[in-house]
């Protein structure tokens, strides 16, 4: 017998309880960064990592969307695209990232070949875009929900970024601050999508289970970077000062991933 669906008040709540138990806010490595315990060479790693899943957002948006049978729907998910890709060049959170990259000492070069991406990123990255080509569109968009999180978490990191890495030229955050406003505002869509579609119990129990598949792999991708990070020479440890740290890295490149092009 199948169940009931549960009322909207009731799968609401569920999904903002178990989505903030599991969202990467409480990762080690961002713990470390957000109380300036990180060092030059792990800012670009994380940069560089980072980029390659803000480059995929556009793919994975339009994976949705051309899942999605219902005009109204895709007409409300359209300007997601242009907002990470921009209408023009260097426009859109793209490119804002590429100037955040640069900002904290990057090549434009080598953020667009992610030849520092490391595997557990990669494959993090690749199966979101694979989630959303294979999915009802409305568990894709259930996925999309960790934005209901994130504006805390970008206004921790603006500042942590401006108190404790000033050698991050200030017009490289421009995403952050973007994204205080444009995550309010998407994770509001996202959610009424998923209220409205997700009717039925077996829907709203896939709901949660898309949700809890990205919230791990957003945690399983900081694990990726933190353990690429540590397996530097010279990682900063606790207790070191900012400017002995940055003393320590700023005459070593970020060393490229194993097997990843150098060219």
């Amino acid at each position: 017998m199948n169940q009931k669906p549960w009322h909207r008040r009731r799968f609401l709540a569920s999904l903002r309880k178990n989505g903030a138990m599991s969202y990467h806010h409480q990762h080690p490595f961002h713990l470390l960064m957000n109380s300036g315990q990180l060092g030059r060479r792990e800012i670009q790693i994380w940069a560089a990592n980072r980029f390659y899943y803000q480059a995929n957002i556009p793919i994975k948006d339009a994976a949705i969307m051309a899942n999605c049978p219902l005009r109204e729907v895709r007409r409300l998910w359209l300007h997601r695209i242009i907002d990470h890709d921009g209408a023009r060049e260097d426009e859109g959170g793209i490119g804002a990232w590429l100037r955040l990259g640069e900002a904290c000492g990057l090549s434009r070069r080598e953020l667009l070949n992610h030849r520092h991406v490391v595997p557990g990123v990669r494959f993090a990255v690749d199966a979101y875009v694979n989630f959303a080509r294979t999915r009802p569109w409305p568990e894709a968009v259930a996925s999309s929900l960790t934005e209901l999180f994130a504006p805390n978490l970008m206004a921790k990191r603006l500042e942590a970024f401006k108190r404790f890495y000033p050698w991050v030229d200030a017009s490289g955050l421009d995403y952050f601050a973007s994204r205080l406003v444009q995550a309010p505002r998407d994770s509001g869509e996202a959610l009424k999508l998923t209220l409205d579609h997700c009717d039925t119990r077996e829907k709203q129990l896939a709901a949660q289970r898309a949700l809890q598949f990205k919230c791990d792999l957003l945690w399983g991708m900081l694990d990726a970077i933190h353990g690429r990070c540590l397996a530097l020479p010279n990682p900063r440890r606790r207790g070191q000062s900012a400017g002995q740290a940055d003393k320590n890295s700023n005459s070593n490149p970020v060393p490229a991933s194993k097997g990843d092009s150098q060219t």
